[in-house]
């Protein structure tokens, strides 16, 4: 009787072929498969392949029917796009297994890294557990993803634990499809897997193991600057409390006054430094555990962690070993970049050895490689959502929908990061820094292979910034592919078109330090309309001159000096800038003569000009200091009526001119307004102009673009003001406002355009 009704069972069973696209490999995917189709009862296999996961399922038709809606609402980390499905002949199989990856070049995306999860953290603290206090402890839900792959399918042998043997208890969770690291290609204990290394200044080996984690954490304890190898790349660390190895480390690193981020043990711990609001929290505590942009509460750790700055970058240990090692410390630490001025970060021992001699006091290594370096992301809280500030660890690759054909965008020259786009969609690639460098360009050479290359495109054109100097650019007119040209705020406000999904006509606003403009000036106070193959110029900020050009984004005070000429001429108003008297009579002359002093339309550089009238920023150390010091005063005040900045008619375009709020903050600044007050009227000001423009050219969807808008007193209130006038607005959120994110606004527009046949 059992038999006949197996064999009817048999005879009424369907077969299907599932494929399963998006975030699939690398995350327990297949286990949780695998459990699913053995307790419905269903017979086949599952296995890595191109396009993601392919399963086979053998039963009944409501067994299947439940395998489908499993798949679609797997678990995090792993993140489901598509789930197709085609009916196959039964075979009549028995048994379901864990298959063999098909190699076959493919579209799967690899995931990013993630933070330890509550599994492997109760491991880590329990003296009982064979992974107590070790610094690799990782399973199916978490650890390091995207560095340590070479290529897909997600495979141990093509990952850096390649170089890692199993033991026989690791090998037994591996097979065990109870064990959370069932098929967890990264699995390692401290018997076979990574170790670490405490190496003195001189590189020279001192100890490995806990020992090596004691000598880091005693090097830290005496004010020492340790370099630390991460999942991703070198931190710098020092105790965080103390403000002379803090101004140690910003002497040897030769970076005076951009701030550093702070690494806590705990939420408790960073609660008693900063106010941490709930979406706050949920950033902190999240799988890519970023640094988080935090208003400080406290005066317990030094100013100068953040010279002049209100906020506080923190975050939380993103690593078991950050885990140790806070723990041990019982203090927070800085955690900066492990990179010398100028250059990218070091992921590879020697690299680090030889570049931070001379900035590191120690170095605790470890042997597992980093294929690809990441910097630690950056986020906050603006206008109620996360904003992704720098797009690294944790978060990238980032696929978005895109279209055809495939492109390779380089970005531009600062905050480079590139983007790949074909298969119908764009991928964002990691943070890499400026391309200033020769070792910078190396790393951008690196990254230009390997990024298409996990994404399973390959790239038939590039697509770069119509700055013909970047270093983007000649990279990609050297190269004998085609090469499209788009134009710097084109690209800004495409990418955010990109990131929301829209099409059709929207109003884009690309508010940015500088972007060399179709006019051949440099623009960035820009209202630009259209779609995303064809945007035209509607309005724009009222140009002046920047004497001394580039010199200019790293001086404030030549800002105000061109904006004071173009206001007043050569008297400049009466005002005094803090120059003498033969460096303002040659900048005068440069001015006069219009030698070396473009013009430019940047709202960047307006903060600029009012940085250093209002004494806040004269001469910068870092991009967007000035910005910044204009943004904390202003944040230090209540809501203000806008100063005013009118709308002129100027042939087909409009002219926003800023003479009338010139005029007003320096009425205001001798009448001894408080600066907040008038740093608040500046924002208010361009606020008030974005929806005055909407309304002039009847735009309905308005996008925010440029890295103005990382500026959170900014866009709350721009987003404010248009909201009230009844228009749907759009700002980045999971791409960076800046730079960080031009190159996918400059594959969309490439990929329109070739669609379109319009290039």
């Amino acid at each position: 009787m059992a038999e006949a009704a197996s064999a009817a069972a048999r005879a009424a069973a369907r077969r299907a072929r599932i494929v399963v696209a998006g975030a699939v490999q690398g995350v327990g995917f297949r286990p949780y498969v695998y459990r699913l189709a053995v307790g419905l009862g269903l017979a086949g296999c599952v296995r890595n392949a191109p396009a993601g996961v392919e399963i086979e399922a053998e039963g009944s038709e409501a067994a299947i029917a439940a395998l489908l809606d499993g798949l679609r609402a797997a678990p995090a980390p792993a993140r489901v796009e598509r789930v197709e499905c085609a009916w196959l002949a039964p075979l009549g199989a028995r048994g379901f297994v864990v298959a063999a990856s098909d190699e076959a070049p493919g579209t799967a995306l690899p995931l990013p890294d993630l933070a330890p999860c509550a599994g492997c953290l109760a491991e880590l603290r329990d003296p009982a557990a064979r992974r107590f206090g070790y610094a690799f402890t990782s399973c199916s839900h978490c650890g390091p993803r995207y560095s340590l792959i070479a290529a897909l399918p997600y495979d141990r042998a093509r990952t850096a634990m390649a170089a890692f043997t199993l033991c026989a208890a690791c090998t037994a969770e591996y097979a065990d499809p109870a064990s959370r690291r069932f098929r967890h290609e990264a699995n390692a204990c401290p018997a076979c897997g990574p170790r670490l290394t405490f190496c003195d200044a001189q590189g020279r080996p001192l100890s490995d193991g806990e020992d090596a984690l004691a000598m880091a954490a005693a090097l830290l304890r005496g004010g020492g600057i340790l370099a630390l190898k991460g999942a991703g790349g070198f931190q710098l660390l020092t105790d965080a409390r103390d403000g002379a190895a803090i101004a140690r480390l910003r002497e040897r690193k030769h970076r005076p006054h951009k701030p550093l981020a702070v690494i806590f043990a705990d939420l408790a711990a960073l609660g008693a430094v900063c106010r941490v609001s709930p979406a706050e929290q949920a950033l902190l505590v999240s799988s890519a555990a970023p640094i988080v942009l935090l208003d400080r509460c406290s005066d317990a750790l030094p100013t100068n962690l953040a010279p002049g700055n209100p906020r506080l970058g923190a975050m939380l240990p993103s690593t078991p070993l950050h885990v140790l090692l806070l723990e041990r410390l019982g203090f927070p630490v800085v955690a900066t970049s492990g990179n010398a001025s100028g250059e990218p970060l070091c992921a590879d021992n020697d690299e680090a050895l030889a570049h931070l001699a001379g900035i590191a006091d120690g170095f605790l290594l470890h042997d597992r490689a980093i294929l690809h370096p990441l910097d630690d992301s950056v986020m906050q809280i603006a206008s109620g959502r996360a904003q992704v500030l720098r797009l690294a660890r944790g978060l990238t690759p980032l696929a978005l929908a895109g279209g055809e054909p495939a492109v390779l965008a380089l970005g531009g020259q600062l905050k480079s990061a590139l983007a790949v786009g074909g298969g119908g969609r764009i991928v964002a690639g990691p943070h890499i820094g400026d391309l200033d460098t020769a070792l910078a360009l190396v790393r951008f050479d690196a990254v230009s292979v390997t990024l298409p290359a996990l994404a399973g495109v390959a790239p038939q054109a590039l697509v770069h910034d119509a700055h013909p100097d970047y270093a983007s650019s000649v990279w990609a007119i050297r190269d004998p592919r085609p090469a499209i040209a788009v134009q710097h705020h084109h690209a800004h406000v495409a990418a955010v078109m990109a990131e929301h999904g829209l099409d059709g006509e929207v109003l884009g606003v690309a508010f940015d330090g500088a972007g060399l403009g179709g006019d051949g000036t440099l623009w960035g106070g820009e209202f630009l309309c259209g779609d995303g193959a064809q945007l035209r110029r509607v309005a724009w900020l009222r140009p002046f001159p920047l004497p001394g050009g580039e010199r200019a984004a790293r001086e404030p005070r030549r800002a105000a000096l061109g904006l004071l000429y173009a206001a007043y001429g050569p008297g400049l108003g009466g005002v005094t800038l803090p120059f003498s008297a033969a460096e303002q009579r040659t900048l005068l002359q440069a001015l006069e003569r219009r030698v070396n002093a473009p013009l430019t339309s940047s709202v960047g550089r307006l903060f600029d000009a009012v940085a250093a009238l209002l004494g806040l920023c004269e001469v910068a150390s870092f991009e967007g200091q000035a910005a910044a010091a204009v943004q904390a005063a202003a944040e230090a005040a209540p809501a203000q009526t806008p100063y005013p900045l009118p709308l002129v008619q100027h042939g087909d375009g409009l002219v926003a001119d800023w003479a009338p709020l010139l005029g007003a903050v320096l009425a205001d600044r001798a009448a001894g307004v408080a600066v907040p007050e008038i740093a608040a009227r500046f924002h208010a000001a361009l606020a008030a102009l974005v929806p005055a423009v909407a309304a002039r050219v009847g735009a309905a969807r308005v996008v925010l673009a440029g890295g103005c808008f990382q500026n959170r007193r900014l866009l709350d209130e721009t987003r404010a003001a248009l909201e009230n006038g009844g228009l749907a607005v759009f700002w980045p959120q999971r791409l960076p406002p800046g730079d960080g994110g031009l190159a996918v606004g400059q594959a969309a527009v490439a990929q329109a355009r070739l669609a379109a046949k319009v290039h």
